[in-house]
Parts: C-alpha cells; structure tokens; sequence
C-alpha cells in the first residue's frame, strides 16, 4: 500500500527520492520565503503599459541602510558646529579683559635753601649733617624685621615683594650710573609690562604734567651741571608690606638719599639758574632727595621680579624753584642760593595743572653746619 506522499505506481526505480530529487537543490526554505521583498503594482500601474518593469525602482535616499544614517549624522555635526561659531560670535558677553597696570601719578617738589649753600669736603660735610648716622647704599635700605604671612602671601612671599622694591629703590636712587643720566635699562626690567610705555615716554619726554616726570621714576642728575663727589649714598628710611587683594601686595617706601656732588668741569656758571650765583670751584655740596613710593606687586610678579610704581612723591633740596625738575634735579651748588626766582602764581579757578607750580623751603636744619650735632 503506498503512502499519501508517494505516486499511484510507487517511487520509480533507481531514485531513491522519488522525481522530486532533482529539484531538491532549488526548493526555497522557510526562512528565505519570509525574507523575500514582494513589490505590487497598484491599479494604475497595473492598467498602464504592459512593457513597464515588473519592480518599481525605489530612489537610494529611500532605501534603509548605513549609506543614508551616515549622511545625516554628518548633516547634523555641521548644523551644530555652525550653530556654536555663530553663537561665539554673536554672544553678548565678552570675555574679561587682562588687568592692566595702573599708571604712575608722580609728584615733584623742588626745595629752596634759606640761604647760601654751604661747601666741604664730602666727609666733612655728612659729619655735620643729619645723615651722619646713615648707611651707605643697600645697606641702608633694610627688610623690616619681624615678617608675618598676611590671609592669602606666606613670609616668603612677603619677603620676596620687598627685596623687589629694594631692588628698584637701589637701581633707581643709588646706582651711580642712574644717578649722572646713564642707561636706565636696570630700573626699566624692573616695571611691569604695562608701564613700559609711559616709562620709555617719561624718560624720552619729561613732563611735570604729573604722569611723564622722568625724576618720579628715578633719580637723576644733569652730567653737564656736577658730579657725584662721593658714590657711597647715605640712605635711610622704612619699608612695609600690605595685602591688598587676594592676589597683590601693596609695598610702601619712604627714604631719605644723600648725595654728595660737586660742579662738573667746564659748568656753565648759571647752570642752575641766572641770579643763584656762581658755584664755588672745588667745593663739595649735599643733596637730599626724599622718595614715598607705593609699589603693587602681585603673584605674577614675584616669579617675573617686577613691579608697578603706581605712586610717587619726590622732595628735592637743595634746588631753585624755576629749577624745571620733571626731566633732571639740578641742585644748587656750594656758594649758590635760590635766588629772587619764585614759582608762578597758581590759580585754583583754572582746570589743568594744579600742582605745575609747587615749591617748597628746605628747613636750615637739613642743611649740614659746623657745629652741627652728630647722629
């Protein structure tokens, strides 16, 4: 009896399957028949031409795979990235700008001897002068003892900010080749970057305009007027240290300099001013210069050893008030007294330079005498 599967007359002889194994090779599985895409032509298609493709071609954009995934990704990634340039550029708020150094504001103040300028030998002359007692160059400008840290500068911090300011005190008001008008390079690599301008102006066009005094940046001489008679400067005075902000120190100094100094040979007699006399030739005589300095100095700038002058008050004597002592001192020598020359009169109803006519007296107790009191 045969199966429901086999033909009436059985499986022929000599195939073991039967007819149907040779078509084994090309019967489709399960799996492939469900896989397979199908595309039906609608009614329209199906009443048009007869030689119309039997498969519609679908455009790539529409076929699903990485090709189209990829395209808007990248589509995406640029929208975004010109979306942040466009925001960058367009964003209301700017970025904060550097702090800049503050400018100097200087003042400088001439002082006129009572009377004639009295004349010695350099030793002499400091023996019986209140500077008796001074030292001579650094050694006259000390570290204040008893450093303590401030809420955001250890000690050493604190220590470093006022050998700064000594450094700029010693370059600027003890070194001989600053004081006869030489190179100011050592006190230039000293300022903070953002006063180089009004420094290199200062020196290149002084002023009394009190911004672009040379003399409020240092101390100097005229080289065609005197000398220095003696190099060891006698100097006293206080330093200290405050914390400003957490990031900047404010430095406080107020020395006094001595300067022993003589007429330079070939002076002109009136160097120092046409009714002021004639020097005496050989004589030495003192100057006396007063500096108070603020100094700011913050974190930055104790790596980089520099600093911003931002104040300056100079007091020299002895000197002729029409003396014009913005770009050099001019001193009057021994033998030589201040003259009839007065400032211009001041009037405190114009707007400008309110302090272009300062000028003081030099107390005749500053000035050395015989029988002067030694310190």
């Amino acid at each position: 009896m045969t199966g429901p599967g086999d033909p009436p007359e059985g499986t022929p002889d000599g195939a073991p399957g039967g007819g149907d194994d040779e078509y084994r090779s090309v019967v489709f599985d399960e799996r492939f028949v469900r896989a397979a895409r199908l595309q039906e032509f609608s009614a329209d298609e199906r009443l048009g031409e007869h030689h119309a493709p039997a498969v519609k071609t679908r455009h790539a954009w529409l076929r699903p795979g990485g090709s189209r995934q990829a395209v808007l990704l990248v589509l995406l990634i640029v929208l975004a990235f010109g979306t942040a340039v466009y925001m960058g550029i367009r964003h209301p708020y700017k970025a904060p700008e550097a702090a800049r150094a503050q400018p100097l504001r200087s003042s400088v103040v001439p002082l006129a001897p009572p009377g004639t300028v009295p004349g010695a030998t350099p030793d002499d002359l400091f023996a019986h002068s209140p500077a008796a007692g001074y030292r001579t160059g650094a050694a006259g400008i000390n570290l204040p003892p008893g450093l303590q840290r401030t809420a955001h500068f250890s000690d050493g911090q604190i220590v470093d900010a006022l050998t700064i300011a000594k450094d700029y005190l010693v370059r600027s008001s003890v070194d001989p080749a600053t004081l006869t008008g030489g190179a100011v390079r050592p006190v230039r690599l000293l300022l903070d970057t953002g006063q180089l301008d009004q420094f290199d102006r200062s020196m290149a066009h002084p002023d009394d305009n009190g911004q672009d005094a040379a003399t409020g940046w240092l101390v100097r001489f005229d080289p065609h007027q005197l000398r220095l008679a003696d190099r060891d400067v006698r100097v006293n005075g206080t330093m200290s240290a405050t914390e400003l902000s957490a990031d900047t120190l404010d430095v406080a100094a107020d020395y006094t300099f001595v300067y022993a100094v003589r007429p330079a040979p070939g002076a002109p007699p009136d160097a120092a001013g046409r009714d002021t006399g004639t020097p005496t030739p050989g004589a030495a005589s003192l100057v006396t210069v007063r500096r108070e300095l603020h100094f700011r100095i913050g974190r930055d700038d104790l790596a980089d050893h520099r600093l911003s002058v931002v104040q300056s008050s100079l007091q020299a004597g002895p000197l002729a008030c029409s003396s014009q002592p913005a770009g050099t001192l001019h001193p009057l020598l021994a033998g030589q007294h201040a003259g009839s020359g007065r400032p211009a009169g001041t009037d405190p109803y114009a707007r400008g330079r309110a302090n272009a006519s300062l000028c003081g007296e030099l107390a005749a107790t500053s000035l050395p005498t015989p029988d002067h009191p030694l310190h």
